[in-house]
C-alpha cells in the first residue's frame, strides 16, 4: 500500500509489480504519480511539464522537416543531372 501525496488516498500497489520511475494515476483524485521508492513503496507527484516540452519540440522538428524537403529535392535534381553526362 502507498499513499497519494495529493489527496492522501491509500493506493493498492504491489511493490513487486512496479519499478522505480514508473508512473501511475491515483484512482481517487486522478493525479499522475511516480514511484520514487520501492521499500517501502513511495509515490510522488509526477512532473507533467516534460511531456508538454517534448510535444512542442516534436512540432518544431516537423516544421524544420518541411523546410528541409525542398533542399533534398534540389539535391536530387542535381544528382539526376550528373547521371546524364
Amino acid at each position: 500500500m502507498a499513499t497519494c501525496p495529493e489527496c492522501d488516498a491509500e493506493i493498492e500497489v504491489d511493490e513487486f509489480d512496479v519499478d522505480k520511475g514508473d508512473q501511475l494515476s491515483c484512482p481517487e483524485c486522478g493525479s499522475n504519480l511516480e514511484v520514487v521508492g520501492l521499500s517501502p513503496l513511495e509515490l510522488d507527484l509526477a512532473a507533467e511539464d516534460d511531456e508538454d516540452d517534448e510535444d512542442e519540440e516534436l512540432e518544431d522538428d516537423d516544421l524544420d522537416d518541411e523546410d528541409g524537403d525542398e533542399d533534398e529535392d534540389e539535391d536530387a535534381e542535381e544528382e539526376d543531372e550528373g547521371w546524364d553526362e
